[in-house]
């Protein structure tokens, strides 16, 4: 047996990593990834710019005749749906605009499991726990935390994050009941549910903002437990943002110490935004942990995330493993080694300067998306420092389908990420505007009235339309 090898394995064409990175998702499997397929004798049926079909696919027997398309073929066809259905993924929030895949293709050969502390090397050398202290260091300093006062790891994604950050909660006050607005993410409520805490869901205001009269209702009337408070800065479908101020200054008002709280911040998709808008995350507040996803604004081809606390509260948690000769507070165990690679290679690649304009863009093109809509009669809302646009829902599902869009009762949503342009947006507005005119039959039927959804202000129903003529 012969070792593992770039050359003879992975077999690349001869190329720079600046050349391979410009190239395209589509050339870059033909030229390097499937180098046998002949494309026009194979090629299968495409699905175009409309959605993408289950391929109804089974597991072949090497050993057995197959006289249908042969591995390669059905891979780099769906490379090309892939590739053909990026400019229509506007509905969650994923930024697929990044280049680094090429340049770091090559490490896909090697197995890396960052298992157990992140902070404590492993026996075996196929790790990228450097990179990931490097990555934990750089949202330290963001989140304004000191190197020898923090702890931290890079998750699978946003709910291993808010799994961590309550469970440790949990851990620190055994008894404390968890508060998290009713437009949190569904994964609170799931941690409330495997952890088989007591909870309490905190009405919103229209805009998805937590209502912090009922909250200092419902801490008042659990004042003899420990709170732990679910704070969210961006909600899932409104992108709204609690103020993490007014929540401290109800603890306060309502008697409750610094010893009987604990705050995490799901700050999954506006994490990496709001320190180049407005300070508002950072530990030098009495916060127990905040926690981001990686493939949201920053990027990456596989689901990760970032979790920071406060190194004092670990404890609670470490379980010293001896097969592994390191000590584990995770939740997942095995984690994957590669992602830190892709985030240290992003931030270094884009640095708060490319991260400060990527957020600019996001929020000019939101706002223009939003006036768009507007002067076409559209029912719109767009919350103060969201890249999240929340309009009235298409009525025809294909359409829904087509650009990919999330939707909640009678709302749907465009999240406006880096790789967005305004191409994109002209293309989508002008789409919708076309199909309005079939759905509403040029006038003579009424679009949806979302005023209770999205605020009377933002609805452009004939009834609100008419109370809310003005600039």
């Amino acid at each position: 047996m012969g070792s593992l090898t770039l050359e003879m394995d992975f077999e690349p064409s001869p190329m720079t990593p600046r050349s391979l990175a410009a190239m395209t998702p589509k050339s870059l499997a033909r030229r390097r990834l499937f180098p046998n397929v002949d494309n026009k004798k194979q090629k299968v049926e495409q699905s175009g710019a409309g959605p993408r079909k289950n391929l109804q696919l089974e597991v072949m027997e090497p050993s057995l005749n197959n006289n249908g398309p042969s591995l390669d073929t059905i891979l780099v066809n769906y490379l090309d749906t892939l590739t053909q259905r990026v400019n229509y993924h506007l509905g969650y929030p994923v930024n697929i605009c990044y280049d680094h895949y090429a340049s770091l293709a090559p490490l896909l050969q090697f197995h890396l499991n960052n298992c157990g502390d992140p902070f404590l090397q492993n026996t075996v050398d196929f790790h990228s726990k450097d990179f990931e202290v490097a990555v934990l260091d750089w949202f330290a300093k963001l989140w304004e935390i000191e190197k020898d006062q923090y702890w931290g790891y890079v998750t699978n994604g946003g709910t291993e994050g808010n799994l961590h950050g309550i469970l440790l909660g949990r851990e620190l006050l055994p008894e404390g009941i968890l508060y998290a607005s009713k437009d949190s993410h569904y994964s609170v409520f799931k941690a409330a549910r495997m952890y088989r805490m007591d909870s309490e869901t905190i009405n919103t205001s229209v805009t998805g903002e937590m209502d912090y009269s009922d909250l200092r209702a419902k801490l008042l009337q659990n004042k003899d437990k420990p709170a732990i408070i679910n704070v969210t800065i961006g909600t899932t479908f409104k992108g709204a943002i609690d103020d993490l101020d007014v929540i401290l200054e109800t603890l306060k008002e309502c008697g409750y110490s610094q010893d009987r709280f604990y705050i995490h911040c799901d700050a999954a998709l506006c994490g990496l935004m709001t320190p180049f808008i407005n300070n508002m995350i950072s530990f030098k507040k009495p916060i127990g942990s905040v926690t981001i996803s990686g493939h949201k604004f920053l990027g990456c081809p596989m689901p990760c995330g970032v979790q920071i606390t406060r190194k004092s509260y670990i404890n609670n948690l470490s379980t010293n493993v001896e097969y592994i000769a390191s000590v584990d507070a995770t939740i997942s165990g095995s984690r994957n080694g590669l992602t830190p690679i892709f985030l240290w290679y992003s931030l270094s690649a884009k640095g708060q300067v490319g991260l400060q304009k990527d957020v600019k863009r996001c929020l000019d093109n939101a706002k223009y998306l939003k006036n768009r809509l507007q002067q076409a009669g559209i029912s719109v809302m767009l919350n103060e420092l969201s890249i999240i646009v929340v309009l009235e829902r298409p009525r025809d599902h294909e359409f829904v389908r087509r650009w990919q869009l999330s939707c909640v009762k009678d709302m749907a949503h465009v999240i406006v990420m880096p790789g967005i342009t305004r191409e994109m947006l002209d293309n989508f507005v002008s789409e919708l505007v076309q199909q309005r005119k079939q759905w509403y039959r040029d006038g003579k039927a009424e679009a949806p009235c979302v005023g209770e959804d999205i605020g009377a202000q933002n609805c452009a129903c004939s009834y609100h339309k008419i109370d809310y003529i003005g600039p």
